[in-house]
């Protein structure tokens, strides 16, 4: 008996060419990698012969509402179609899957003849790559007024083809970062932070700041105005004298010095001590979990009665804790000499990780002290840009003691060992993850390379050096641990995220970016809810903002390509709602005296986050109030536009006391008023240039101002003949959080 040929059950829906070369096709005729290729684009049809598609011809049409539509190819008859029946002329179509709203792949029937489509007014009609074949410039003018009502169903459907068209096509670029996208700022490729600034909206800012710049380099100035060009002069000026300051008030840095051993490591009396152990045990070791906190206590009573007693590694974590809770104690001018030694334990214990690695520090003591360094830099912005870099050495440091294997696999070891061995290592991924959203780079982990499971759920008291057996309380009851476990249950999600928009060579659809986001909206109501039934078991307004930011901030990096889409088309609106939304979530925080602190000096991730939903918040309101402008409803509804600028006002009120407390950038004040300046002259109908720079040249007097008062209060160190400068921990260190809003600027023609 002969032996039947195999039969394909399934037609396969790619064409030829990208079955071979093992890519995604987009099952256009032809598809856009033939044509970006200039190959051959066929599709088999099973029992017959390959349908040859020649890609299109190119043809430049004369205005963006005329194109010409030459015959590049001969349609392919449907009963030759080797793909799904997606048939558009039933008069109620039926939905299905390959033709809903979020751009999947669907391709419509084709018909023997040219295709005709009546144009709609008032929608503009532009030409992209590959669409030559699909539009004509025959009218159908239908007389009969069943035919009418035919042919605007039929331009409706063809309008909601065409954004759906776009969307694909907007789809199809967001997979892995294009060579042209690579830019370089001080160094380092650009965070996400940088990329939402980019767009046309704020070109008034760039090109005051250009001008201003060119003046202070000794450029020239493209305004006309005499008033405008003299403001820019003013704006340069005052530039230049901040940045002056600024330099003078860094000098006293560890980093700018030469490497200097002998840090004041003396911790500072027992009742402030004891305040701000008090105060990080209350807060951060909610989310991080790093320490155990009886033994702790133990060790910082040990080493107040015996100093020498302690190893040095002890010794910086208990002076790290007392650092770290002192960013939630409201402080004054007359405890700056307490805040330099703040500094100074954490220059000492990076520099202590950063020495020659010796088997003492390669224990969960060393880990500890690793992560604590992180955080703290993050909190007072010490190097927080770099943190990432950081993590990488975290990483590898726990996996070579095996932290990324749980303890089961591992020799025998006590209960408390193996519990500080998973908190450790959920902590070290909390922080991988938050630190490649920051830097847009890698996390650099994935779930296939380590197995460690999740800690259980108890309270420190409940466990101890001799306990031999451990008793977990339900999921359900709030413990020590239950914040760590609330973050662990998103960071499968929240990985997944970095990974997709940080990967070189990763597609993210919008189908992707939908089912990512209800998973990080279902875990935010989640933690929601358990936090409100445990209301009385500890739960803080710090604790739900904290866990609140760590969570949601995710969504604004996922949705912000999209958002920036969805004015022209309509099916990635979501998006934009999504990002206002979190945005305005994360700049209005629950009302708490700690967490208001740490937005007054913290760095790093808390910097990150400001800076993007400040911006997405800028751009909203810049064209929502172009929006209303054109529609003659800008006097009408304005409550809008007016939380949103009040959300501005706050930001740019905190800005000014981050200066107050030491900080020396001041862009952040002095761009936020240069947008509400934009806004307001959208709204008074006059000259937005002469406002920008008017605004800006005030925020800089006022910063400046600023500046000099907090300089006369400092000592700084003389300069060296090296350009190095002596140690001086105890004057002009103060806090430096970098808080700057580069993103708004474009480095090319501003050197």
């Amino acid at each position: 008996m002969d032996s039947q040929p195999r039969k394909r059950r399934r037609p396969a829906l790619s064409c030829l060419e990208c079955r071979r070369r093992k890519i995604k096709c987009d099952r256009n005729q032809p598809c856009a990698h033939c044509v970006s290729s200039r190959s051959q684009c066929s599709f088999k049809v099973y029992r017959n012969s390959p349908v040859i598609v020649q890609p299109p011809q190119q043809t430049p049409s004369t205005s963006w509402g005329t194109v010409s539509s030459p015959t590049a190819y001969a349609p392919t008859p449907l009963s030759q179609a080797p793909l799904r029946n997606t048939d558009t002329c039933t008069d109620n179509p039926a939905p299905t899957r390959e033709n809903n709203l979020l751009g999947t792949p669907g391709i419509a029937a084709a018909t023997t003849g040219p295709r005709k489509t009546t144009k709609i007014p008032g929608y503009n009609y532009g030409l992209r790559h590959g669409d030559a074949s699909n539009v004509d410039n025959t009218q159908v003018t239908p007389q009969d007024p069943l035919q009418q009502v035919q042919t605007l169903e039929s331009s409706a459907s063809g309008l909601s083809h065409r954004h759906l068209e776009a969307g694909r096509d907007i789809l199809e670029r967001q997979s892995g970062i294009q060579d042209s996208q690579v830019i370089l700022k001080k160094t380092r490729v650009l965070n996400w932070s940088d990329w939402i600034g980019q767009t046309q909206e704020f070109e008034p800012i760039y090109s005051c700041y250009g001008a201003a710049l060119c003046h202070e380099n000794g450029g020239g100035d493209s305004f006309q105005d005499p008033e405008i060009r003299s403001l820019h002069v003013q704006i340069g000026d005052l530039m230049q004298k901040c940045k002056t300051i600024a330099k003078r008030m860094k000098m006293g840095r560890p980093s700018r010095n030469l490497p200097y051993a002998e840090f004041n490591l003396e911790p500072p009396s027992q009742e402030i001590a004891e305040t701000m152990a008090n105060l990080y045990f209350d807060s951060f070791e909610s989310t991080y979990r790093i320490l155990h906190k009886p033994t702790f206590w133990t060790d910082y009573h040990k080493y107040l009665n015996d100093p020498g007693s302690v190893t040095l590694g002890l010794r910086l974590q208990i002076l790290l804790v007392i650092g770290i809770g002192s960013s939630l104690h409201e402080h004054s001018d007359t405890d700056i000499e307490f805040r330099n030694k703040v500094h100074q334990w954490v220059y000492a214990a990076q520099t202590w990780l950063s020495g020659p690695l010796e088997k003492d520090r390669l224990n969960i003591t060393g880990l500890q002290v690793h992560c604590l360094t992180l955080l703290a830099r993050q909190v007072f912005s010490i190097g927080s840009d770099l943190v990432w870099m950081s993590t990488g050495s975290l990483v590898h440091r726990a996996m070579q003691i095996g932290l990324h294997r749980d303890p089961k696999h591992l020799p025998p070891m006590s209960i408390l060992e193996a519990e500080l061995r998973r908190r450790l290592w959920t902590t070290i991924l909390e922080m991988v993850v938050q630190m490649s959203l920051d830097s847009a780079m890698p996390p650099r982990i994935s779930f296939d390379e380590f197995d460690t499971e999740a800690p259980s759920n108890i309270n420190d008291d409940d466990i101890d050096a001799s306990t031999t057996e451990l008793q977990p309380h339900p999921k359900g009851t709030f413990t020590a641990t239950s914040m760590q476990l609330l973050l662990l249950d998103s960071l499968p999600t929240r990985l997944r995220i970095v990974k997709l928009i940080n990967g070189l060579h990763s597609e993210l659809s919008y189908v992707d970016v939908l089912a990512l986001s209800s998973e990080i909206t279902d875990a935010c109501r989640a933690w929601s809810r358990f936090l409100k039934k445990n209301e009385g078991a500890g739960v803080t307004a710090f604790h739900r903002n904290l866990l609140d930011f760590l969570v949601r901030r995710f969504l604004v990096p996922l949705h912000c390509t999209f958002a920036s889409k969805a004015r022209e088309n309509p099916l990635f609106y979501y998006s934009l709602k999504v990002s206002l939304e979190t945005a305005l979530a994360i700049v209005s925080p629950e009302p708490d005296e700690g967490y208001s602190h740490l937005e007054l000096i913290g760095g790093g991730m808390f910097r990150e986050g400001i800076r993007c939903t400040v911006t997405i918040i800028s751009l909203e309101l810049i064209v929502q109030t172009e929006a209303q402008r054109l529609d003659g409803t800008l006097h009408r509804n304005s409550q809008y536009r007016e939380v949103l600028k009040q959300a501005l006002r706050d930001r740019i009120a905190l800005s000014l006391e981050r200066i107050r407390q030491g900080e020396t950038n001041i862009k952040t004040h002095m761009f936020l008023s240069m947008i509400l300046a934009q806004v307001q002259a959208m709204e008074e109908g006059s000259s937005c240039d002469l406002k920008i720079a008017r605004s800006a040249r005030d925020s800089l007097e006022l910063c400046y101002g600023l500046l000099q008062e907090r300089a006369d209060s400092l000592s700084f160190p003389v300069t060296n003949d090296l350009g190095l400068t002596p140690p001086n921990f105890d004057g002009g260190l103060g806090f430096d959080m970098n808080f700057d809003l580069d993103f708004f600027l474009r480095d090319e023609g501003f050197s």
